[in-house]
């Protein structure tokens, strides 16, 4: 196991996912009855950082699954505009899940909270269950597991997906949109991704370390992703500014061409594009053209062996197994992961900055301790 706390999660990524998905799975279906699954009519997914992140990443399961219309709304929207205007004419709807590994997040908490004035269903899926998220959800979702070393969120990250993914199936399954043979199918497949996870570690890793060298003066990053995808594009941005400090964004892949395309400073600017051979497969081979004409030090992110996009970067960074596109957000951040890692490592940065200076304190970016908000509180906003 390696010495950085970043890269030991990552190599603990396929037992947590084989052990996970069954444990959370039987907790989803004690917690979701019957009558629950065949009362939603929409759903809302919300959360900061990560946890949002993770939302964005399972809408198609829960559309594409269960046939239910999902928002997946950063938390500041959906406390403040979204659930603050809005009433369901459906009672009990929508169903509200609030992610928050630690349960402590202010904005969540407000989330949770507006949407219960609303009338919504409100559904807690935290690491936590004593916080103070957990006290005020009609329904909690225990995705705790072991403890690791303090790092930028990876195994927080997969767990929040497996359980969203997981009551995907659930409400699909209930609601009579695929068989119980065809859910079984589906947990399986999921779990069977931390094989894909560990091949893929293991089959991209040197070339990581080759892009780490390649880029180490940078200090700019674009990823850039597409449908479930578009998640890992804001991760991957998310862990390196976690792990380096490092300026990075996330990116879709249209607006890429809408945008950084004309920017004309640092014009080598690694761009990493992730795609999983899935819907987007050929607009991202289209976008390389105009990508490498104008500079860019590219990096594909896409199965092994493509034959698409692979051959037009500068860099592949190959992902092992065949994973659907609709769990692909499940294996497709590996490499990120591991370029925030080793980039971190090599410009000697530490995680968080150490939380030293104008960072020495925890919560000096005031996350758990904002101003939370009822909903009544916005009642005379516009």
């Amino acid at each position: 196991m390696s010495e950085n706390t970043m890269i030991a999660q990552v190599e603990r990524l396929p037992e947590i996912i084989r052990e996970q998905t069954p444990i959370i799975d039987q907790r989803i279906r004690r917690l979701l009855d019957h009558e629950l699954c065949l009362s939603v009519k929409h759903i809302v997914t919300t959360g900061c950082g990560d946890s949002h992140m993770a939302a964005v990443a399972t809408e198609l399961a829960f559309e594409q699954l269960a046939g239910i219309s999902t928002e997946p709304l950063n938390a500041m929207t959906a406390a403040r505009y979204n659930l603050a205007a809005n009433k369901s004419a459906f009672p009990g709807n929508p169903l509200l899940m609030c992610i928050s590994a630690s349960g402590g997040v202010a904005r969540t908490r407000e989330a949770l909270g507006v949407g219960k004035e609303a009338g919504a269903t409100t559904l807690a899926l935290t690491a936590n269950t004593e916080s103070p998220l957990a006290s005020i959800s009609d329904l909690v979702l225990d995705c705790s597991v072991p403890e690791y070393d303090h790092a930028p969120g990876v195994i927080s990250y997969r767990v929040s997906m497996i359980a969203l993914f997981l009551i995907a199936i659930r409400l699909a399954e209930v609601r009579e949109k695929m068989t119980q043979d065809q859910a079984s199918a589906l947990r399986q497949q999921l779990a069977s991704i931390g094989d894909a996870v560990e091949d893929t570690i293991e089959g991209c890793r040197d070339k990581v370390l080759e892009v780490v060298k390649a880029t180490k003066d940078q200090k700019n990053f674009v990823f850039v992703g597409d449908g479930p995808n578009y998640s890992t594009a804001m991760f991957g941005a998310a862990k390196l500014l976690e792990a380096a400090g490092s300026h990075a964004m996330g990116q879709d892949t249209e607006e890429w061409a809408h945008l950084q395309y004309f920017a004309n400073a640092d014009t080598d600017t690694p761009t990493f594009v992730i795609s999983p051979a899935g819907r987007g497969h050929n607009r991202v081979a289209e976008i390389l053209e105009p990508m490498n004409r104008v500079g860019r030090y590219s990096v594909g992110i896409v199965p092994e062996g493509d034959d698409v996009v692979g051959p037009n970067v500068d860099m592949v960074l190959p992902v092992v197994g065949n994973v659907p596109e609709i769990f692909s957000p499940m294996i497709y951040p590996v490499a990120t992961e591991l370029f925030a890692a080793y980039f971190a490592d090599e410009i000697g940065e530490k995680f968080f900055r150490g939380f030293e200076g104008v960072y020495d304190d925890d919560d000096a970016n005031t996350i758990k301790t904002s101003t939370i908000l009822s909903r009544s509180d916005m009642s005379g906003s516009a």
